[in-house]
């Protein structure tokens, strides 16, 4: 494969933005609603919480509440604790940080794109894993019904891959989401998978404009997938 000096060079500048902070957006607390009857929810994770790239009305769980609304399930508080670039320790770090003494209604998790991408073991990810969801639980009051969990998505399918072996991504992003799902099942905890959205919504419209998060059109669809669960959870 012939070589380009200055893509390469472009390339490693774009995959800082899985390892820096690009923007001081973490530990945001959103008022959706003020109705007297209104949820909580806490969304948990990194630069796909946060929406990298994306404008706050479109990370997947303000696309949730505003979908939960229409079916006239309020979310008065809407916590996110999250960062460009955080592993599952960095998480845990940034959740001791905030300090958070409340329970919430509903809990969301997605966690794991950056072990995979900075190449961390599946063993450590299990255990930081294992961490967070009693974390999620403690939040909930110790109820595991209300925790959910969103897979980590294939960014393999994104242009920042392009000269990356795609079908190894895919199968550490495997690796990772398999053990993920068998935490999940231990805790009794709902494992929602969007990683089969990433892969098959593959158009230039799901990509954001950094060419290696995804779109607000892309979050929209894993808020869709994720509102049986939330409403279940909410109800």
């Amino acid at each position: 494969m012939t070589r380009f000096p200055c893509f390469s060079l472009a390339l490693l500048f774009a995959g800082l933005i899985f390892l820096k902070t690009l923007m001081p957006q973490s530990q945001k607390s959103v008022m959706i609603s003020q109705a007297p009857s209104g949820k909580s929810f806490l969304a948990l994770g990194d630069s796909y919480t946060i929406g990298e790239s994306v404008e706050n009305k479109d990370r997947w769980s303000v696309q949730l509440t505003q979908l939960l609304r229409k079916d006239s399930v309020f979310i008065q508080k809407h916590d996110i604790i999250a960062r460009s670039g955080w592993t599952t320790a960095e998480l845990i770090e940034g959740i001791k940080q905030r300090k958070i003494t409340e329970t919430y209604d509903m809990v969301a998790l997605l966690i794991g794109v950056n072990n995979q991408y900075r190449s961390q073991s599946v063993e450590t990810y299990r255990w930081e894993f294992r961490k967070l969801l009693k974390i999620c639980s403690k939040f909930t009051g110790n109820k595991e019904s209300k925790v959910m969990v969103l897979s980590i998505p294939d960014w393999g399918v994104t242009p920042f891959a392009r000269n990356r072996d795609k079908n190894q991504l895919s199968r550490e992003i495997d690796e990772f989401n398999n053990v993920a799902r068998e935490e999940c099942g231990n805790f009794g905890i709902t494992f929602i998978d969007i990683t089969s959205i990433s892969r098959q919504q593959t158009g230039p419209e799901m990509i954001a404009s950094d060419n290696l998060h995804f779109s607000g059109l892309m979050y929209g669809l894993w808020a869709q997938k994720a509102l049986e669960t939330a409403k279940q959870i909410l109800k």
